[in-house]
């Protein structure tokens, strides 16, 4: 059975190192993405003995699954705009939404009330990632809408980069956000406690203390669980890229050619990912391993061993090309890769593979207060008023977001 590995230690790790860059930065917090995770009550439970208390996911089935492993210690966003036909279980299972419908919150103002809660929005502004966002010019007006709602408190404003059209977050753009949240305090005469500008695409200049003082809200996950760099590729320094490594089985190891015989078309269903720059009439060992396009995005896959090379892929098996075979693998040894976030998620939805913690839930949790020692920055629900008694719990149960 292929297995992906979720190393506990490694993401330790990675949350003490993105929290560090944070809490130097005055009354800043973030929130981790759990996406990618699919609602993974194990890692969801360890997340939250590492001292996890904010977490965000974009499936309400995901949230269902955050409330059910972490309880309601946890504050939980909702990251996907919400829609319509779901509102009242948006403001259920969640404190924070992000939007840029006027009607939505209205909406959301309306399942609060029937629910007796206050539910927190952030107005996403649009600074050049095309997809979600209020247009700056629109701002005032749409804020004059909300604000007032009864049971809606508009705790910030946000943006989105680096999610669809790849636009690499600037100081500029950051600069525009803090001139925004200035203009809205000022004309309305209240406070905004949140900026919350940015996805792991921000961390570059987080770590390089870049990004203007004023932005205090980070929305981290993908750096998080597989240490990436998303401006400058591979892995970001400091981070680690091995938390999370699929393991899959041999099942036929030859030496054989390189390259097919006779005519080929592309006749393929799947997309061939060879890029072996071997002369015609090549020979090398394959293996073919027990992964394929059903299972994954075979093509996020890297080789942990830096010689071998995925070349290929069918619904099933693939093929990687493991040059003159130095470790002298056969058939039933396993190859290790690293998967790309798209792939990740694939993984983890997928029923055909195995997931496993090292170490084990039971001993991890077993040691929990040795785990949770990360220096947290204050909640953002230190703005409300129940939550102070909390921060004179000696425990660090405060955010690492």
């Amino acid at each position: 059975m292929n297995t992906l590995n979720i190393d506990l230690l490694a993401l330790r790790h990675n949350i003490q190192q993105v929290d560090q860059w944070v809490s130097e930065r005055p009354d800043a917090s973030w929130t981790l993405v759990t996406k990618v995770l699919c609602g993974h009550q194990g890692v969801l439970e360890a997340l939250r003995a590492l001292g996890i208390r904010s977490m965000a996911d974009s499936r309400l089935g995901n949230l269902e699954d955050i409330r059910s492993a972490c309880g309601e210690d946890v504050e939980v966003w909702y990251l996907r705009l919400p829609h319509m036909p779901v509102v009242e279980d948006i403001v259920r299972l969640s404190d924070v939404s992000l939007n840029s419908e006027v009607g939505v919150i209205e909406a959301l103002n309306r399942a609060a009330r029937e629910q007796g809660k206050v539910h927190r929005v952030i107005i996403m502004i649009e600074l050049g990632d095309l997809r979600e966002g209020v247009l700056p010019g629109s701002l005032i007006s749409f804020y004059e809408r909300v604000f007032e709602l009864s049971n809606i408190e508009v705790i910030g404003i946000g943006s989105n980069l680096g999610c669809l059209s790849g636009a690499i977050p600037s100081i500029d753009q950051y600069a525009q956000l803090c001139l925004y949240h200035e203009l809205l305090e000022l004309k309305f005469d209240k406070k905004l406690p949140i900026i919350s500008a940015g996805t792991s695409a921000a961390l570059p200049l987080l770590r390089d203390k870049a990004v203007p003082v004023k932005v205090n809200h980070f929305r981290i996950g993908e750096s998080v669980f597989l240490g990436t760099d998303l401006v400058h590729g591979d892995t970001l320094a400091g981070l680690r890229d091995d938390a999370i490594t699929l393991e899959v089985n041999i099942v036929e190891i030859r030496e054989k050619s390189l390259f097919a015989a006779g005519e080929t078309t592309d006749m393929m269903p799947f997309e061939s990912l060879q890029a072996t720059d071997q002369p015609p009439g090549s020979r090398g060992y394959r293996a073919v391993v027990t992964i394929g396009q059903l299972d994954t995005d075979v093509g996020g896959l890297t080789p942990v061993d830096e010689r071998y090379e995925l070349v290929g892929a069918s619904s099933d098996l693939a093929v990687v090309h493991v040059a003159d075979n130095p470790e002298g693998l056969q058939v039933g040894d396993t190859i290790k890769f690293r998967p790309s976030y798209g792939a990740l998620v694939r993984l983890m939805l997928s029923k055909y593979i195995d997931k496993t913690m090292t170490p084990p839930l039971e001993t991890f949790l077993e040691h929990k207060d040795e785990a949770r020692d990360i220096d947290l920055p204050p909640a953002l629900d230190a703005f409300d008023a129940e939550v102070e008694a909390d921060a004179a719990n000696p425990t660090p149960t405060t955010d690492a977001r």
